[in-house]
């Protein structure tokens, strides 16, 4: 087997004259990666490359896998997409990872970007303040979501609601609100790193109900699903797809 010419040119177009140690110490198992996640894999679907490279790195993110979070990020960087979209893409992941795991990768985008010249802190990009942050994002939430938030706030025992207005003011006030991303990609975004968490269905099927709310249909979660693949493994992208089928059945 050898790499082929589909896989060097769409690796080559991520990592410019890049010189990998694995191709010399794992030489086949580069060639049976490359093969299929930068030839046969890249074939299926029609996201574009900014967004192929965009769903990964959430679902990377969501799998916990720093090493290769940081080759995928610089690839990403070399085909377009922005700092503003990368660090984005980290504060939108806070929320449904947690800070303790998004921490690791704050930092290493900040030293990817360092080393690329670009001066920290990037432009601020939040809209909303401690007194609108509720109010704004639950018209964020119920724009995704529709009338479920209020039926989610009515059916809410009194020594929970506190919950419900967090998901509110935090994680659609505080994240969903702000610009850099739009409520389309931030939701894909949302899908592909709940997916690579693993054992989160659940969340993972309200988030399919809202991502066809926002306009992205079951193709483009398939094709999302497909691009993360070879970075998540098959067990979470079954699990994933059981979930659309359930939600969207063929």
């Amino acid at each position: 087997m050898k790499i082929s010419e589909t896989a060097n040119k769409n690796h080559e177009e991520l990592f410019p004259d890049h010189k990998s140690a694995l191709k010399i110490t794992d030489p086949e198992l580069v060639e049976i990666f490359d093969n299929f996640a930068f030839d046969e894999v890249i074939q299926h679907g029609d996201l574009d490359t900014k967004t192929r490279l965009m769903v990964i790195l959430g679902a990377l993110i969501g799998s916990q896998t720093l090493s290769e979070y940081k080759v995928m990020l610089k690839g990403a960087l070399n085909v377009g997409v922005t700092p503003i979209e990368v660090k984005e893409i980290v504060y939108q992941s806070v929320p449904y990872v947690g800070i303790a795991k998004a921490y690791d990768f704050i930092n290493a985008t900040n030293e990817i970007l360092e080393s690329r010249g670009v001066k920290l802190p990037l432009e601020g990009q939040s809209t909303t303040t401690p007194e609108n942050r509720h109010e704004k994002g639950l018209e964020v939430q119920k724009s995704i979501f529709g009338e479920i938030i209020d039926k989610m706030y009515e059916s809410s025992p009194k020594n929970q609601i506190h919950i419900q207005k967090y998901l509110s003011a935090n994680c659609f006030g505080d994240y969903y609100t702000r610009t850099g991303l739009d409520i389309k990609t931030r939701e894909l975004l949302t899908f592909c790193i709940i997916l690579a968490l693993g054992g989160c269905e659940s969340q993972l099927k309200g988030h399919i109900v809202g991502n066809l709310n926002v306009g992205n249909d079951k193709k483009v979660l398939l094709d999302a699903v497909t691009q993360t693949l070879p970075y998540v493994g098959y067990p979470r992208t079954l699990n994933a797809i059981a979930c659309l089928n359930e939600i969207i059945p063929e």
